[in-house]
């Protein structure tokens, strides 16, 4: 069994993961900037109904359409990869006070 290898379902939820990071973060920056769906829509060019498609956290969102997005918005992407912490370093409170690690399936925050 090959090293890259993941089932499906994981692939699926993982897929499912990010599209709805993706939509918390472009919803935050729209609430950041002041600015609604429909602005969001008439600056990308498509309709309202493909903003609630994109902003769902169901969509399997393009990079071209997160690029879209953020071009509309004068905003940039960041994707970045990270290799996983071991389950037990993920539970494990940490020695300078902060709270515990956040679960894999949370929501990251802005910048």
């Amino acid at each position: 069994m090959s090293f890259f290898v993941r089932s499906e379902s994981n692939v699926e939820l993982a897929g499912a993961q990010l599209a709805r990071q993706a939509s918390a973060s472009l919803a935050g920056l729209l609430a950041g900037l002041g600015k609604s769906r429909s602005d969001l829509a008439k600056a990308m060019g498509v309709s309202p109904g493909r903003v609630s498609q994109i902003m769902s956290g169901d969509a399997n969102l393009t990079m071209r359409t997160l690029a879209a997005a953020a071009e509309a918005l004068g905003a940039d992407v960041e994707i970045k990869f990270s290799p996983r912490r071991p389950q037990a370093a993920q539970n494990r409170p940490v020695s300078n006070g902060e709270p515990l690690s956040l679960r894999k399936d949370s929501v990251s925050s802005h910048r």
